[in-house]
């Protein structure tokens, strides 16, 4: 019989209103039962939030580094369980062992650097305008943080939002996403575990929820409760649009992390080895799942042949399985669903006028591939700008080539896109680089470099329809999670008037 889960709330692991779960699948192997999920109800987040609201008034109060504290033991819990984590985590989203490995380091190193900056959240302090008196300004904690993540990166993200929340004092409830319930639940153990391990007997119950379920009845909920005060999410643009049209309305703090449709260029100076390792790593990696997945290749059409033809006999080497196996390279997309978009943006290019087909296209088959949801890495050429498959977004293994004429048309090229998350440019030119940097609209840009990989102490997010000007990760992320409290002490002994009352 399949294990049942429970949401946790109020430091205390609960069925959910309603009693219905929802079964986790291995997406490569659909025979395999993860277990079973709670199907959450409104009364759980009206719960939960209860919780995290009491929580936040003695949570605030807990030192900043001691909240550090707990975000250290976070790591090390998770350093130990490496390993363990990212099996379950390849068993319940499909990508392979050492992409997991991956994710669950870029958490570890997410608690770590959010654990020091627990003694570096720094304000700043002016002199003031008149005698006898100081200016401070603090950073304070907000309340209660909903946070909604999504599955390709059922660890990594959700660390992203929860540490710097919680570093800087507030509470969370957090919704993960129905395909990753089982990280998820991880995850909040090993929070709870610390948090006990470093409060004892001041332990607080309620600084972190999780409440499973659908976002259409969970997320609909942290929208429209009152004691949410913020929300961060990462997910597709059309929801997050959602999101921040109905939180705006009750003045929520919201951050956005949407879609992307990333490019990489390729220049006639460029390392041809190296750019075909990126954008095989970049279209392919994490079976091309990935917000800055390298949807489109830019080639410049001195080198365009020659290039595709190497790629492509890169592409036919790559071995296609369950992501726990040795020898994998690819794994499946992450449920039926999602290969059947997959599928329906192939059947989209097959139509778009001269587009060519010359890789894959087509549902996976062969030993060990027939009970999961494999799709064969693709590659159109002679792509446009303009076709639906160089615009829209897939989350999938496709690679649309285009040509491009030279330097400033590839730039154009890229940035006709609603999105503008991450990009890469393969050249030696110096001077062609830093034009690339200058002129590329995206909130990431590679030299040299696949367009995925970012890295935990810097700046994440993009512009566009890719969010909404806030970045996870970096310090830039404590700027969202925190207000401003400006503090004047006047020590003069008589009422000094500044200067809207005096000039």
């Amino acid at each position: 019989m399949a294990e049942k889960y429970k949401n946790f709330i109020n430091g205390v692991w609960k069925e959910p209103d309603g009693g219905k779960y929802n079964e986790n699948r291995n997406p490569a192997n659909n025979d395999d039962l993860i277990g079973l999920f709670p199907t959450s109800t409104e009364n759980d987040v009206n719960e939960a939030v209860a919780a995290a609201k009491a929580a936040f008034d003695k949570w605030r109060l807990v030192p900043a580094p001691k909240r550090g504290d707990v975000l250290k033991v976070v790591g090390d819990i998770m350093l130990k369980r490496k390993d363990e984590i990212a099996f379950e985590m390849t068993r319940e989203m499909g990508k392979v062992f050492a992409e997991t490995k991956g994710d669950t380091q870029e958490g570890i190193d997410t608690a770590y650097y959010a654990a020091s900056e627990g003694r570096r959240l720094f304000g700043i302090n002016t002199p003031s305008e008149l005698p006898d008196k100081m200016n401070l300004s603090f950073r304070v904690p907000i309340g209660v943080a909903g946070i909604i993540t999504p599955w390709n990166f059922p660890m990594a993200i959700p660390t992203w939002k929860i540490f710097p929340a919680l570093v800087t004092g507030n509470t969370v409830v957090f919704k993960p996403a129905e395909l990753t319930p089982k990280t998820a639940t991880t995850l909040v153990e090993i929070i709870d575990e610390a948090m006990k391990s470093v409060l004892g007997k001041d332990y607080i119950p309620g600084v972190i929820n999780l409440v499973h379920g659908k976002g259409r009845t969970v997320g609909e909920a942290f929208l429209a409760h009152p004691d949410i005060n913020l929300i961060s999410f990462t997910g597709s643009t059309e929801v997050g649009k959602r999101i921040n049209e109905s939180g705006g309305k009750m003045l929520k703090r919201i951050s956005l992390e949407l879609g992307g449709k990333n490019a990489q260029i390729v220049m006639p100076d460029a390392d041809f080895d190296l750019a075909i390792d990126a954008v095989l790593w970049g279209a392919f990696g994490t079976t091309g799942q990935r917000c800055t997945a390298t949807s489109r290749l830019i080639l410049h059409k001195d080198i365009h042949d020659e290039f595709v033809d190497k790629l492509l006999a890169r592409v036919k080497k790559l071995k296609l399985g369950y992501g726990n196996d040795n020898g994998v390279d690819v794994g499946p997309c992450v449920s039926e669903a999602q290969r059947n978009t997959v599928d329906s943006y192939v059947k989209i290019g097959l139509e778009e006028d001269k587009a060519t087909l010359v890789a894959g296209g087509k549902i996976a088959s062969g030993p060990g591939l027939e009970k999961g949801w494999f799709y064969e890495p693709t590659i159109f050429i002679n792509v446009k700008p303009e076709h639906r498959i160089a615009k829209e977004e897939i989350f999938g293994p496709v690679l649309a080539v285009i040509k491009c004429e030279d330097l400033d048309d590839s730039i154009r090229i890229l940035n006709n896109t609603e999105y503008g998350l991450s990009s890469s440019i393969f050249t030696k030119n110096v001077n062609d680089a830093f034009k690339a940097v200058r002129d590329i609209q995206a909130g990431i840009t590679y030299i040299n470099g696949a367009t995925i990989g970012a890295e935990a102490h810097m700046p994440f997010g993009g512009v566009k329809g890719t969010g909404n000007g806030h970045r996870e990760g970096g310090w830039t992320v404590y700027e969202f999670y925190t207000e401003w409290k400006a503090v004047y002490i006047d020590y003069s002994g008589k009422l000094q008037r500044a200067q809207i009352d005096n000039y």
